[in-house]
């Protein structure tokens, strides 16, 4: 469990996964990449649920609960952007969201504990 809860393997998920939206998002038939994506997404879960079990030793339980849940929100905008794109309806409103929810659990990833601290 120690491996799954490595901060570097979370981020370096939702890297992947940022960048494979903005791929699918650019693409007119973005299948196979939204495909991936998805296995992204639990790849995301997965690592983030086992850095919130570690993060509730550090007795912040509630702001790494928020993070979680802005985390699931940022996934569930995404994967409503594509579907919408794909669809062929309007998608401006839900892309704004994720990037909204993106600044806000990146805010909360960095202030805590177990974040990158990038003034030290």
């Amino acid at each position: 469990m120690d491996f799954l809860a490595s901060t570097h393997l979370h981020i370096t998920t939702w890297i992947v996964a940022l960048i494979l939206f903005l791929v699918a998002l650019a693409m007119a038939n973005p299948k196979v990449v939204h495909m991936i994506l998805r296995l992204d997404y639990l790849l995301i879960i997965i690592t983030g649920v086992a850095l919130f079990m570690k993060g509730m030793d550090y007795g912040e339980g509630m702001l790494y609960g928020l993070k979680f849940i802005a985390g699931l929100l940022v996934i569930g905008m995404m994967e409503m952007t594509l579907v919408k794109k794909t669809k062929g309806k309007p998608y401006t409103t839900f892309l704004v969201l994720v990037f909204v929810f993106f600044l806000i659990t990146l805010f909360l990833g960095f202030k805590l504990p177990m974040g990158i601290n990038f003034l030290a």
